[in-house]
């Protein structure tokens, strides 16, 4: 992995963006936010699952009330998401905004964002330069350049202003559009960069996408914020952008775990042990050492002993039984339904 691209630090609310902070994780709501409670419960779930920064859709006047009503309850920094009338934004800012997002391709005139700009520097909040590749101005043969063009674009108003709390993104439905977009970008400023791939599409192409592209990025030092757009529930995009940090060892949230995908070999129910045990730690509370551990299931003699010693804790299995590692040193045998309270057994006792 190369070495992490130098920004500026921004804060949303309590949350750093860029500089040396750790890579957040956002979602934004699926509810409309005139639903005020259905929107309030849905931040609070996600900040149970993980979630640190949430972005809600201000569609209208009619919004702005609600999203004032939000804000002041929300457990979490609310981005107010911003198109078409620029006015929304001075007023979601006067409603407690913790950033604002801003679309070039729909919120162009520089006598519009000087307003927008003096607020935001008033309520010293950020300003998030959102391109998405549908919402162009101008089209050209290379996606990728026109998302540079339009932000660097857009960024000068800002600058000639003297604001520089900006995050960029540039987002695309394609995978290489959106990588060869934040590439280019990263060697022409110093800005944090909010990073995804956009209409990525429903729960598997959603997950394939965004796993390569968002870790292509992060895998090159490139990225201070994540958000995976999904057609479904706002918690699984949380929770795939915490597994692909932590796949990257950008961020330990709870114990790695590593399982065989089975074949003819296999003598227990792998699967059902391996669902039945992340449903038993989906509850539990993870920090220190406990964080960083990682932990195999495996389930026959080919790689299961050699994966089982090289993990902090792990099971090979054999017919309807297994013998648990720790550290590399055999321990005992268990009985297939002894794994689990096992296994949970050892993650408690392990010290800071």
């Amino acid at each position: 992995m190369k070495r992490r691209r130098k920004t500026r630090k921004v804060r949303i609310g309590n949350i750093e963006v860029g500089g040396s902070a750790p890579i957040s994780v956002q979602s934004m709501t699926k509810s409309d936010i005139r639903a005020v409670q259905s929107t309030l419960n849905e931040i609070r779930k996600l900040k149970r699952a993980g979630c640190e920064i949430v972005r809600v859709a201000v569609k209208d006047r009619d919004s702005v009330d609600a999203f004032r009503r939000v804000a002041e309850k929300s457990e979490l920094p609310v981005v107010a998401d911003i198109h078409f009338i620029p006015r929304l934004a001075l007023e979601t800012i006067e409603a407690g905004a913790s950033a604002v997002r801003l679309n070039p391709g729909n919120i162009k005139k520089a006598e519009d964002l000087k307003g927008i700009i003096k607020r935001a520097r008033e309520k010293r909040i950020p300003v998030r330069v959102g391109v998405n590749s549908g919402s162009l101005s101008a089209r050209s043969s290379n996606t990728a350049d026109d998302m540079v063009k339009s932000a660097l674009d857009y960024i000068k108003i800002f600058e000639k202003n003297r604001f520089y709390d900006i995050i960029i993104s540039l987002k695309s439905s394609d995978v290489s559009e959106t990588v060869s977009a934040y590439r280019k970008m990263a060697g022409l400023c110093d800005y944090p960069f909010h990073i995804g791939v956009t209409a990525a599409g429903p729960l598997l192409s959603a997950t394939v996408k965004s796993s390569i592209g968002i870790g292509t990025l992060l895998e090159e030092g490139i990225g201070d914020t994540v958000r995976v757009s999904l057609t479904g529930d706002s918690l699984t995009e949380v929770e795939i952008a915490r597994e692909i940090l932590s796949a990257l060892k950008l961020r330990q949230f709870a114990p790695e775990v590593i399982s065989c995908p089975t074949c003819g070999r296999c003598e227990i129910d792998l699967k059902g042990i391996t669902e039945d045990f992340l449903k038993r730690i989906k509850g539990m509370r993870f920090d220190g050492a406990r964080s960083k551990l990682k932990i195999a299931i495996m389930g026959c003699v080919v790689n299961g002993p050699g994966e089982a010693k090289d993990a902090d804790i792990g099971i090979a299995g054999g017919k309807n039984s297994g013998v648990l590692f720790r550290k590399g040193k055999k321990i005992r045998t268990l009985k297939q339904e002894e794994f689990i309270d096992v296994l949970i057994s050892e993650i408690k006792n392990v010290k800071d």
